[in-house]
């Protein structure tokens, strides 16, 4: 496809990238933010599209599903942090998540997937981004491939080329991955991103191998370290952050999210989340820009699941719930030692 034909969303790949470079730049004008919008609407019925084989090829098992657009903050973000990174080639506009029980069930899942028979072609090597056998430094452990989207209609013609993120991790890794996002909400920092206190993000790592030794009998990003370097690190850590704590005091929101709707989750900078439900797909993209126009500062995603349950396990982060992170902290601290760690007012250390 001629990447300058009108057909493609927001006028062209060029024009895209301009709009993009214009962000950078902090010269963006009203033409290029909708530019931009509508070269992220376009991602919608790609998103659709593989969510639809997803829950297909999920159904009957315990693999949860759910799908997310990515943020225009979180956009901005990335253009700024990596400055030779051009807007059409952001490969994780439009993500699709699946949490599985196990790695052996991810791995099995997801060697079944790359023989799917469509014409969407995989972009990347097998092992290229698989953060489960080479943990990030941050600790992040899971895996992505990234697709291209191809069809044959030509009323979706103009969509092909268009990337979508499948983004696959174990419910230990989801529950590391959300007390990381949560961290970002109600402190300074940002550990996802290497930003802030440097302690936070040397904690979380440190969680990330407790949490691969303990429960899924692997490595994580600190592999040089005897469990017990290990173990009292962490807890040597969370006396001077009391980080635990922090998470232990958060109280999960109890908010209706309605079953097999659109729905907008919006966290503002006071901790609150504030969630609004949507029939129609399209209304509820129309909405999310206007919402993100409006509330700069706010944390705003536009997400599907099948149920309220999916959601709220999917986007825990969301309603502030490290309730999981907090118990597998607790029993993987303890089986490394052998002994129980304290759950007191602070982390003080081991009893026999």
């Amino acid at each position: 496809m001629d990447e300058d034909k009108p057909t493609y969303p927001g006028g062209s790949k060029s024009r895209v990238n301009k709009a993009g470079a214009r962000v950078r730049s902090t010269e963006a004008n009203n033409e290029d933010l909708l530019t931009i919008e509508t070269w992220r609407a376009a991602h919608r019925p790609v998103l659709n599209t593989f969510q639809a084989i997803l829950r297909n090829r999920t159904r009957g098992t315990k693999i949860a599903v759910a799908q997310r657009h990515k943020r225009r903050n979180t956009i901005f973000g990335k253009l700024f942090r990596l400055p030779k990174m051009e807007l059409s080639r952001m490969d994780d506009i439009a993500g699709c998540r699946l949490i599985f029980p196990t790695c052996e069930e991810l791995y099995k899942f997801r060697k079944a997937f790359h023989s799917a028979r469509f014409k969407h072609k995989r972009r990347n090597e097998t092992d290229k981004y698989d953060y489960i056998k080479n943990p990030k430094n941050t600790g992040y452990r899971g895996i992505h491939d990234v697709y291209e989207y191809d069809v044959n209609s030509p009323a979706g013609n103009h969509l092909r080329g268009l990337y979508v993120e499948i983004q696959y991790r174990t419910h230990i890794q989801h529950a590391w991955a959300t007390a990381v996002e949560v961290i970002g909400f109600i402190t300074e920092s940002q550990p996802k991103f290497q930003e802030g206190d440097d302690r936070y993000q040397h904690a979380m790592a440190l969680a990330s191998e407790v949490l691969a030794r303990a429960h899924e009998s692997n490595k994580g990003p600190l592999p040089e370290l005897t469990d017990k370097e290990l173990v009292n690190s962490f807890i040597e850590l969370d006396k001077s952050l009391a980080l635990m704590n922090m998470l232990r005091g958060l109280s999960a929101a109890d908010k209706d999210v309605k079953s097999n709707r659109n729905t907008i989750l919006l966290f503002s900078k006071s901790g609150d989340l504030q969630i609004k439900t949507y029939r129609d797909a399209t209304e509820a993209l129309r909405e999310l820009f206007e919402l993100e126009k409006s509330f700069p500062d706010h944390d705003i995603v536009l997400v599907r699941a099948d149920s309220s349950e999916e959601v709220k396990f999917a986007y825990k982060n969301y309603f502030s719930d490290a309730r999981d992170f907090i118990t597998l902290m607790e029993s993987g601290l303890q089986k490394l030692s052998g002994k129980r760690v304290l759950k007191s007012k602070k982390l003080i250390g081991l009893e026999g």
